[in-house]
């Protein structure tokens, strides 16, 4: 197992683990917060790729059609998700967020007959218990919580729509840091005016508002994605998983140390059920290593 794709795997879900506090300091709307994630990632994205060799050909209908479907999934991703963080916990939007693997091992077996293994239905029990249990004590976060708590599994589904998508395009060829730099182009493209017209805030106060956005976008997007994705073409996708699974965990924990957010029982209990549920579906998808 290699070292370096270990510390990129671990940086990564820490980066990542980061966004939901960016977002609920931000001193933007959520949906433009979700914008100027994208937006101020995009020119990074795009010098580093400008370095990187690529292959000169035309991209087909079909490609561009499932670039502009990425785009719009990771739009749709941003957008439910930022939404969420301000309406619940940070655990229960980041927990639920989490449930886009469950989604997609259920896309492809509706879809493409890709059956999974016993395995994988307790799993979805289990997941779905623990989503019970992270409901119930939304009841006693704030009035609107239950409606965050919608939002995380909606931006499940847009994220698992988003992977299954960006799968077929790395299967027809497509190198990933410029797919990134592509379909986050896309989505800071569809994102601007749905936070024009959202009513939100869309400029920060300050130079701390900026600093904010831009760890946003350039530690939790292009930092966090990018080792991530890193890490993935070079470890075991089971192992992966489980790393993967941190993020949450540290999501977790950077809300209760800076955002004075603790974790009631019900909670810790369910998302400890979520996790489980989590990790045994994905050991029982076809073709879990």
């Amino acid at each position: 197992m290699r070292a370096p794709a270990l510390a990129a795997l671990f940086a990564g879900a820490t980066c990542i683990a980061l966004s939901p506090i960016w977002v609920r300091v931000a001193d933007v709307g959520p949906t433009a917060s979700a914008f100027w994630r994208v937006a101020l990632a995009v020119p990074l994205l795009w010098a580093v790729a400008a370095f990187l060799p690529r292959a000169q050909r035309a991209h087909s209908a079909r490609e561009r059609r499932l670039l502009a479907a990425a785009g719009l999934a990771f739009a749709g991703d941003l957008a439910f998700w930022h939404w969420s963080i301000q309406a619940t916990s940070v655990a229960n939007a980041t927990l639920l967020a989490n449930l886009s693997s469950i989604f997609v091992t259920l896309a492809a077996w509706l879809l493409w007959r890709e059956r999974p293994r016993a395995q994988f239905l307790v799993g979805l029990t289990l997941a779905l218990a623990g989503v019970a249990l992270l409901v119930r004590a939304s009841l006693g976060f704030s009035p609107g919580a239950l409606l965050g708590d919608g939002f995380g599994v909606v931006t499940a589904m847009f994220y698992a729509w988003y992977l299954l998508t960006v799968k077929r395009l790395r299967d027809l060829g497509a190198a990933t840091l410029r797919l990134m730099a592509v379909t986050t182009t896309l989505t800071a493209l569809i994102l601007l005016p749905v936070a024009l017209g959202s009513g939100e805030a869309m400029l920060p106060a300050g130079l701390q508002g900026w600093l904010v956005l831009l760890g946003l976008a350039w530690i939790t997007h292009a930092g966090g994605q990018g080792l991530i994705t890193y890490a993935l073409a070079h470890l075991p996708a089971a192992f992966s998983s489980v790393g993967l699974l941190l993020q949450p965990v540290l999501a977790t924990a950077f809300a209760w140390v800076l955002l004075a957010e603790p974790l009631g029982a019900l909670q810790f209990a369910g998302g400890a059920v979520v996790l489980v549920g989590i990790y045994l579906a994905h050991r029982g998808a076809k073709g879990a290593e």
